[in-house]
């Protein structure tokens, strides 16, 4: 059995049969899948489905994308969530800088507003990371202080001289279908340096479905695909990094029963 540590099952495109695949998540070998959030409303539904639904956690936070529109009453409003067992870390929060859709210094200055809200709560923090490797290294650099409860890199695409930089912070990283892609090639070079105490998988579902799916939305069950690529990769039984990545993830995350 395995956890995904990342799903969006809340986007549109699981209208039709979202309480299909999540009462099907089990006999798909998924144990557990954390429901994360992007905004107010996407953190309210992930909650909404975390509680509904015995075999799903959920993380509440604002994306880069969004942080345009991130205010004190969002972080109150993720301060009370929190308070649940159901909700296991701030997240996804980060840094986009290739698409750029909420200006860098305001993304710079709301990533850093939620660090601070993640250890006031004792949680852990799910970090989106795209094209602003160095402006990360240098903000969690300066507020070290707040990286307490463990961090975790969504869906890793950097290099592997900036993962061992990032390494000083004692991060997990997290891989989902993006291995399995051909132009995949970090993943060579980045998965061998990290200790395997530290990987976990994901789908990051409905998006990046991995080979040989690419084209349909992803689901959780695939994130079986990302395990055996990873395996292939560090020539390490599918079971044992499967086994690996649940203790893990609770280690992680734990507010995971």
């Amino acid at each position: 059995m395995l956890i995904d540590t990342h799903c969006h099952l809340t986007d549109e495109r699981f209208d039709e049969d979202r309480e299909e695949i999540i009462s099907s998540l089990f006999q798909n070998g998924i144990e557990r899948a954390i429901v994360v959030g992007y905004d107010r409303q996407s953190s309210s539904e992930s909650f909404k489905l975390a509680k509904k639904h015995e075999n799903l956690y959920c993380a509440v936070g604002t994306h880069p994308h969004d942080s345009n529109k991130y205010g004190v009453s969002d972080a109150e409003y993720y301060k009370e969530l929190s308070n649940d067992e159901k909700v296991v870390a701030i997240g996804e929060i980060g840094l986009d800088y290739f698409y750029d859709l909420s200006e860098r210094e305001i993304q710079r200055k709301v990533f850093v507003e939620q660090l601070e809200l993640a250890d006031s709560l004792k949680l852990p923090v799910i970090i989106h990371l795209r094209d602003a490797y160095e402006d990360m290294f240098d903000l969690l650099s300066r507020n070290v202080h707040y990286l307490n409860h463990g961090l975790l890199f969504h869906c890793y695409s950097g290099s592997a001289e900036m993962a061992k930089r990032y390494f000083k912070f004692d991060p997990y990283f997290a891989f989902g279908g993006s291995i399995t892609f051909k132009n995949a090639k970090f993943c060579y070079e980045v998965l061998p340096i990290i200790d395997k105490d530290r990987i976990l998988f994901e789908t990051d579902s409905p998006y990046l479905t991995p080979v040989p799916f690419r084209g349909k939305r992803n689901e959780p069950k695939f994130t079986r695909l990302a395990v055996e690529k990873a395996s292939e990769i560090l020539n390490v039984e599918v079971d044992e990094l499967i086994k690996s990545s649940i203790i893990n993830a609770r280690r992680l995350f734990t507010k995971l029963k």
